[in-house]
């Protein structure tokens, strides 16, 4: 096995068509779609019976461990269209001393800051861009709050597309300067991602761009989807009972329960799926909201604000996705404030020596919340999703100080 086997190798291919998320009519495949003539997303579909004749778990343990090694279930055909960065195979880091602390259930996270670009975002953006090159898409544009401007600009630049993307005026400067500095053309937007994505919805005919927005493409969800793939090949082809997702635009939410159905179809894994738990912030949750009123569809959460940046979207196109799979799952959604992430944040990183971004950090005020009002029990065994790298975000201040010429006395250190 040489390390780029799953990059180099021809594999089978199994992709039928889209489909519509809403309606369910059929797209061809291998041509360039934005949304549906519904307006709503649409879904890859595999012939899966296919897949299962192709694809065993002996075959795939062999492969390397990216997320690569999927190939059969994921959209891209030929190996000259894979557009790489080296994207691995996530860890599961265990919080056990936090875990005793609660008194509940084993609490693992999945840490995807250690994906190029350092967050989550280089699987769906990896996955579109790929898809890009194969269809000869030559310039894409997206809205972002940072993470994925800056895997769409590293992952285009790498093979060749022109990129445009615009961010609200309030993006974290690191994310703005990774954005530019890996070759994409990056404008401040005064307003929210929404008002962005609206500006790049406005300048698809004029500019001539592709729409890479969340949802409004079909591949950022095969990407994503390949968190489950990993997380379920890692616990034995076994689900955790409980996954919490920060969840903005939820294509990964999406993501996983595609992928957990597709695995079940092929006979990877059986009928149990684990409660899926959307996390919002309190400054903006839509779909919590709509979660709670029972409605299939989130309206725009008006002033939206929140130090989880990464989860700031007033309005999702896939909400009806997002709120089906927590319906669904024997789910719910969860909001929790600012000051209780940004002490989740501090109690992990003290307590386990794990630097959380603040949308991983809300999963674990959510779960500490959740076991508290009983939503989860204590035998649970959860899943948190970390998105990012912590250190793409501002990080407190030391103030301890010496004096090289002024004597210490070790004893109180």
């Amino acid at each position: 096995m040489k390390d780029n086997d799953n990059l180099t190798i021809e594999r089978p291919t199994f992709v039928t068509h889209l489909e519509c998320a809403m309606e369910g009519d059929r797209y061809e495949a291998d041509e360039i779609h934005n949304l549906s003539k519904a307006g709503k997303p649409l879904l890859v579909r595999y012939n899966l019976a296919g897949v299962k004749k192709a694809l065993t778990k002996e075959a795939l343990a062999e492969r390397p461990a990216d997320m690569w090694r999927y190939r059969e279930l994921l959209p891209v055909r030929k190996v000259t269209d894979i557009v790489s960065l080296g994207e691995i195979m996530t860890p599961l880091i265990r919080l056990p001393k936090l875990a005793k602390k609660l008194g509940g259930g084993e609490i693992i996270v999945k840490d995807e800051g250690r994906l190029p670009t350092g967050s989550f975002k280089a699987r769906g953006l990896v996955m579109a861009v790929s898809m890009g090159k194969a269809l000869g898409i030559k310039h894409m544009a997206m809205p972002t709050n940072g993470n994925a401007g800056a895997a769409l600009a590293a992952y285009a630049t790498s093979c060749g597309i022109k990129t445009t993307i615009f961010c609200p005026a309030d993006t974290p400067e690191v994310n703005v300067s990774e954005i530019e500095l890996q070759g994409a053309t990056v404008y401040r937007v005064n307003g929210l991602i929404d008002d962005c994505g609206k500006i790049v919805g406005e300048g698809k005919a004029k500019a001539g761009w592709f729409d890479t927005s969340t949802l409004k493409e079909p591949y950022r969800i095969e990407g994503k989807k390949t968190m489950g793939l990993e997380l379920a090949e890692q616990l034995g082809w076994e689900v955790p009972d409980v996954i919490f997702y920060p969840t903005g635009g939820g294509t990964g939410l999406i993501g996983m329960w595609k992928a957990f159905a597709e695995l079940e179809a092929i006979g990877f894994i059986g009928a149990k799926r684990p409660r899926m738990v959307a996390v919002q912030a309190s400054g903006c949750a839509p779909i919590v909201r709509a979660f709670e009123n029972g409605t299939e569809h989130a309206p725009r959460w008006e002033d939206a604000h929140t130090i989880a940046s990464g989860i700031r979207v007033p309005q999702a196109v896939g909400d009806f996705l997002i709120l089906r799979a927590v319906r669904e799952s024997k789910g719910f959604a969860i909001a929790v404030p600012d000051e209780k992430i940004s002490a989740a944040l501090n109690e992990v990183a003290r307590e386990e020596g794990l630097l959380l971004c603040p949308e991983g950090a809300a999963t674990y005020a959510a779960y500490q919340q959740s076991l508290a009002e009983g939503r989860v029990t204590k035998n649970d065994r959860v899943m948190l999703f970390n998105c990012a790298t912590g250190l793409k975000y501002p990080l407190p201040p030391v103030t301890r100080t010496l004096d090289r010429h002024q004597p210490i006395e070790y004893a109180k250190l």
